[in-house]
């Protein structure tokens, strides 16, 4: 198989050779077929997620297919068709397991962080925490699905029912769950960098209200905000667009400092919250809105081999919706 690997903080990944992965008890083995480049894998490689364990290989919204099972697997099959996940296993023990809350588990694995990930040509997960995804729809176009679409939904969920939302960071999560806001008869409002005019364009083609930069207000005042960028500093902005009652969900597992900001943005029972990981059950329910809603992602892909410069890319905004590398 091959493998990008990050070897240490903050240096290019190192493409790799290394023999097949055999999967051990309750795994499974998946030949990757897509992987989409998610913004989480710029903190790993950064170095901004406490307890990474090099050499890793990034990657954690994987579309393959099973090879081989590990002793014990019968909830799989040989060639059957699987998405696989931040969440890559809990413990099941400790309180937030035992009471359904497993995204706050104690002793977490997470692919692409904790456990190797799917900047590679195969990758062994814990079936449990795999998708079964059948055989419609094609694997780049899901791929961004199993974080930007699960993350963004768990956020859109927490963000409530409000009709008016705004999305500040309109790239692979934003362009997923603005479609899903859009299905549900909300209006979106678009938050981007100022002057990208590409991200905004996207917004309104996919049935946008308004977009513009993070620093304009919007011209409603919104119901509810979601913060995809991970940029502190959009918080005292999302909290200034949006109504008495309203709530600011910030999406991201990494993110820069907040700054100060005076009590009367908060007031009058405006809610700030974060989201942390994810579900097997968001996964379910989210898997079924999709399909529902008919969710299009707008991709571009590239070879393994580039990863390094599809994270440059990434890093400075140049790509629109998302990215997916294929082995």
């Amino acid at each position: 198989m091959h493998a990008m690997v990050l070897t240490a903080p903050g240096l290019p990944l190192r493409l790799e050779s290394r023999e097949d992965p055999l999967p051990g008890p309750g795994d499974v083995c998946v030949e990757v077929a897509a992987c989409g480049v998610c913004r989480t894998d710029l903190h790993v490689l950064d170095g901004e997620l406490p307890g990474i364990a090099y050499p890793i290989v990034p990657g954690h919204e994987v579309v393959g297919r099973v090879r081989a099972l590990g002793p014990g697997v019968t909830s799989l099959a040989i060639g059957e068709r699987v998405g696989v996940p931040w969440l890559g296993y809990t413990c099941g023990e400790c309180p937030y397991c035992r009471n359904s809350r497993e995204n706050l588990c104690d002793r977490p694995r997470f692919t692409g962080y904790t456990r190797d990930g799917g900047f590679a040509t195969h990758i062994v997960a814990d079936a449990r925490y795999c998708f079964p995804l059948g055989e419609a729809g094609d694997d780049v176009a899901i791929a961004p699905l199993l974080c930007a679409g699960l993350i963004g939904w768990r956020s859109l969920v927490m963000a409530g029912e409000g009709k008016r939302l705004g999305i500040f960071g309109f790239g692979a999560a934003g362009h997923i769950i603005a479609q899903v806001a859009r299905w549900q008869g909300r209006s979106v409002y678009a938050f981007t960098r100022a002057g990208d005019l590409k991200a905004q364009g996207l917004a309104k083609s996919l049935g946008a209200e308004w977009a513009g930069s993070s620093e304009d207000p919007p011209p409603a005042p919104l119901d509810a905000a979601i913060i995809f960028a991970p940029v502190g500093a959009l918080v005292p902005l999302a909290l200034r667009a949006v109504c008495k009652g309203g709530r600011v969900v910030c999406a991201g597992i990494h993110m820069s400092d907040i700054p100060s900001f005076p009590y009367h943005l908060l007031w009058q029972e405006r809610r700030l919250l974060s989201v942390a990981n994810l579900t097997r059950s968001d996964g379910i329910e989210f898997f079924e809105v999709a399909a529902q809603a008919d969710i299009r992602t707008h991709t571009s892909v590239f070879p393994l081999r580039e990863a390094n410069e599809v994270l440059a890319k990434l890093r400075t905004g140049e790509i629109t919706g998302a990215a997916v590398l294929q082995p």
